[in-house]
């Protein structure tokens, strides 16, 4: 194993697939181990999956390899979106194998369960692919930042400018885990903090094919807003069937509250036209986006998400805090991030709270009309950009115990 990316396996080879990407760790003491924890192969492997390995690849390459004389290598899992593999995963590489942080962690469950064996062995996580608020809310812990986004500020992104747009009422159709829940109940409360109401809501078993039956208690509600509380797949599959149901058509708008350029790119403009969404990220947002993501799009032939160009950021920054506190020591490091602004290509204008939320500017996009698109990847249209103190502020305060006072 040459330390560059570990081989994606089917759950029945998970274990031989860890003694691979272990392998190395064992032989190569004086390395520093950076561990992608992703969805690798099912409903949000597009939006985060291999493609995160090779943004966490590019940022080792890019600091040069090596730091405090180790070289640093890059392992990668599977975590079939299940706490109890991820954890098991994360302990195994935080006690056996010398990972000293793990990045990716797309599902809110999984970042929460992974966030707990990280404080227990006290090592860093930093969070891109899970949207749960609670990871730096009720469950915050010390040694853990949530890097790209939140539910807090998707919910001020989309669901505000949607209810201001006229938007009043909402029926949820929401993916029933620890992700979908905080979406739901942070959309709730900007939507009620700006005079709209919510109507109801369905729980939607993750992975979910056929959304018929919700779709239809989404229409039948007669709410203004169907509201998507969902990511990856199930957002792919809700919009696509809301289409075929003529909900649109009929008079209802759908606001996707997590959606990708991924999912964008899969639906095609003609059935994705019109939807607003929020993202920290977007390819061809400037110059400085542009670069990066052609040495992206050069490796993988696809445009990057927000949260492969956060594991990217997070990457950087985290080797960069190594270098400066001269140290794994994880309380020097997050110490380091911690006292200076997130500023790159990425992340603008950012800075890390005491609950380990990174704060930063987020925008506020609407999907181009077929019409409008000059390119494949040519999807968006810059709406609003959304100060950081705007868009992550909660609007029912902080249960973290760090801010709590």
């Amino acid at each position: 194993m040459n330390g560059r990316f570990a081989a994606v396996l089917p759950a029945a080879l998970l274990a031989a697939a860890l003694l691979v990407a272990g392998g190395a760790g064992a032989q190569s003491p004086d390395a520093v181990r950076i561990g992608v924890l992703a969805d690798m192969s099912s409903l949000y492997a597009d939006l985060g999956g291999p493609g995160s390995t090779v943004a966490v690849q590019m940022a080792v390459d890019d600091f040069g390899g090596s730091v405090l004389g180790k070289k640093i290598e890059v392992v990668s899992a599977d975590h079939q979106n299940k706490p109890d593999v991820a954890s098991s995963i994360a302990r195994q590489w935080f006690d056996e194998k010398g990972v000293q942080m793990i990045t990716d962690l797309t599902t809110s469950s999984v970042a929460l369960a992974v966030q707990e064996v990280a404080r227990a062995d006290n090592k860093v996580i930093l969070v891109n692919g899970a949207a749960s608020s609670d990871l730096t809310g009720k469950a915050c812990a010390p040694t853990s930042v949530h890097w790209t986004y939140d539910t807090v500020s998707l919910a001020n992104g989309t669901g505000a400018a949607v209810v201001k747009a006229g938007g009043d009422s909402w029926f949820f159709i929401t993916a029933d885990y620890a992700f979908g829940h905080a979406l739901e109940r942070d959309t709730t409360a900007v939507v009620e903090a700006n005079g709209g109401k919510v109507l109801g809501a369905v729980n939607v078993p993750l992975n979910t094919a056929d959304f018929s039956s919700f779709l239809l208690q989404a229409q039948q509600s007669k709410a203004k807003i169907i509201g998507l509380a969902n990511a990856g797949g199930d957002a792919i599959n809700s919009i696509k069937q809301a289409a075929e149901f003529g909900i649109v058509a009929g008079g209802q708008k759908l606001a996707g509250l997590l959606v990708f350029v991924s999912d964008v790119h899969s639906l095609g403009l003609q059935t994705a036209q019109g939807l607003q969404l929020t993202e920290a990220f977007y390819w061809d947002q400037d110059d400085k986006t542009r670069a990066w993501s052609k040495r992206f799009f050069d490796k993988t032939h696809k445009e990057p998400t927000m949260v492969q160009a956060g594991n990217y950021s997070a990457t950087m920054h985290y080797l960069e805090a190594v270098k400066a506190a001269g140290s794994l020591d994880s309380a020097a490091v997050i110490k380091e991030l911690k006292s200076k602004p997130i500023d790159d290509f990425i992340i603008r204008n950012g800075h890390i709270h005491d609950d380990g939320s990174l704060v930063h500017d987020m925008y506020l996009y609407e999907v181009k009309k077929p019409t409008e698109s000059t390119a494949e990847w040519d999807l968006y249209k810059l709406i609003a950009t959304i100060p950081g103190d705007q868009a992550f502020k909660r609007p029912r305060g902080n249960e973290c115990p760090a801010v709590k006072g």
